[in-house]
């Protein structure tokens, strides 16, 4: 028996576990799978030390380390027993794995419900080409001086406080520096305490659908829109009402209609660059949105995801700048500007507002990055922040010119687009001779990743339209992938 069980047993040398503690976790575990039983003697430490080809004292420390967790006695001149005062265990079926571990279950042994608003697939960022989902470019990420920012940072003995618990709401250097930066940038009147820092958009987006819907509550959405925020819309228990989005933005029209017969909890929109469509909200519909909120009463979640990239004229201000009732909630990020690993975004309100959704966000991410959001506040009281999205707001228009001019020379004969007033990418609507699905696969195969538009499409509708992100490749980059698309669509149609 004693040499069934030491060939169980195995000692990996080049493991970053001590070996006497990979010895004593592995009887663990046939203790706990029931393979060695209460009161079953262990093989003696000579004779384990030999089959193993270890010395005799780390079988020793190993059976030391056993006994003082419980798991076994030593009896004098007898050796070393399975503790008897252990509960009985079934034996189980031994598959053992390299290193002497047995693998982690594939399943829970109880059900997992999964809802269907949190069935999303993930876009991730790739090395390959890729016409992205409007991406920055990472390459000129400002992550020297944010990294020498942060060493700076880390070294002054006065931000030493920064590693300790802090306030939930955001490091307050930053807040107030946000505050100045919005207030000079948005044409808004804010102070630190309307401020929430969050980890990018989508915690804002969250942390509001919690807060304000309840099981049951209607609220409004663009007829498409962005995915996450219908996600976690829909998580909050909220009946999506969805309205049609045209040249000028949401159809406040029809939003008025609705209203004169139902209620609307919230009303989400991005007034900037509508997403995935990109059109701006226009002037005339900025200011009937806000009188139809007044009006009745619903909360409008304004998210501002790509304000500072707007190309025919200055960035249009926010609804929030107009907002004198206390309807706007209006979230923005770094994320989606510097970087898309650049977790920072923030959510601004009403004092109130703020307050409650700073105490759901304490209760799933107890704060941020002290030490990261203290450097970005340094580098936007420098005006570090602001001369790199200036520097990056002529490269994207750059691009965006020459991607449009790319789209009508070489694929006005298999899409539509219209040339995007701001963003990071242009939505372009295919023939529907040429299914998206199938034209995103070819592509691949040819080396070029793009996105096959399906989760844009609303219920029942199949807009065989995609978004072709165009700021995170240069020039040559984008004349490539542009001919690798030409060369798969003309394919598709010989084919």
């Amino acid at each position: 028996m004693n040499d069934a069980i030491a060939s169980l047993l195995q000692a990996q040398r080049n493991s970053g576990i001590a070996v006497y503690l990979q010895i004593a976790n592995q009887i663990i575990l046939l203790i706990r799978r029931g393979v060695l039983t209460t009161g079953q003697q262990l093989p003696g430490s000579r004779e384990l030390a030999r089959h193993l080809g270890l010395q005799r004292g780390t079988v020793n420390a190993a059976y030391e380390e056993l006994f003082v967790q419980g798991w076994i006695s030593i009896q004098a001149r007898r050796g070393a027993f399975v503790n008897t005062s252990l509960p009985e265990i079934a034996p189980q079926k031994l598959e053992p794995q390299d290193e002497g571990v047995w693998p982690f279950p594939e399943q829970t042994a109880y059900p997992i419900q999964l809802q269907p608003a949190l069935q999303l697939p993930v876009i991730k960022g790739s090395s390959q080409l890729a016409f992205n989902d409007g991406f920055p470019d990472i390459r000129h990420a400002p992550v020297d001086l944010l990294g020498t920012t942060y060493r700076s940072i880390l070294a002054r003995g006065v931000y030493r406080k920064l590693l300790n618990y802090s306030d939930y709401f955001g490091n307050e250097s930053l807040r107030n520096e946000l505050s100045v930066y919005l207030n000079t940038t948005r044409g808004l009147n804010t102070s630190a305490k309307n401020i929430l820092i969050t980890r990018g958009s989508q915690m804002g987006i969250f942390l509001l659908a919690q807060t304000l819907v309840q099981a049951g509550d209607k609220v409004g959405v663009g007829f498409t829109n962005y995915r996450v925020a219908n996600a976690s819309l829909s998580y909050a228990g909220a009946e999506l009402v969805p309205f049609p989005v045209d040249e000028f933005g949401l159809d406040i029209d029809a939003i008025a209609a609705y209203c004169r017969h139902n209620s609307l909890r919230a009303l989400y929109v991005t007034s900037h660059h509508h997403y995935p469509t990109t059109v701006t909200l226009s002037a005339e519909r900025r200011i009937q949105l806000l009188a139809l909120a007044q009006t009745h009463g619903f909360a409008i979640i304004e998210d501002d995801y790509h304000y500072d990239f707007h190309y025919r004229s200055g960035p249009i201000l926010p609804l929030a700048s107009a907002d004198s009732g206390g309807h706007v909630a209006y979230i923005g990020s770094f994320s989606k500007t510097i970087a898309p690993a650049f977790r920072l975004g923030y959510l601004l309100g009403p004092p109130n507002l703020i307050e409650a959704a700073g105490r759901l966000r304490r209760i799933i991410d107890r704060q941020g990055d002290q030490i990261l959001e203290q450097a970005v506040a340094e580098l936007l009281q420098s005006g570090a922040i602001q001369r790199h999205l200036r520097k990056m707001q002529r490269l994207y228009h750059e691009r965006r010119d020459h991607f449009c001019a790319l789209l009508d020379k070489e694929l006005s004969n298999y899409l539509q687009f219209t040339e995007p007033s701001g963003g990071l990418a242009v939505w372009a609507t295919f023939d529907q001779g040429l299914p998206l699905e199938k034209i995103a696969l070819k592509a691949a195969k040819n080396g070029l990743i793009m996105s096959n538009g399906l989760h844009h499409n609303p219920p029942g509708h199949q807009l065989n339209a995609t978004r072709l992100g165009f700021a995170s490749l240069n020039m040559e980059e984008m004349e490539t992938a542009t001919k690798i698309l030409k060369r798969t669509l003309d394919g598709h149609i010989v084919a």
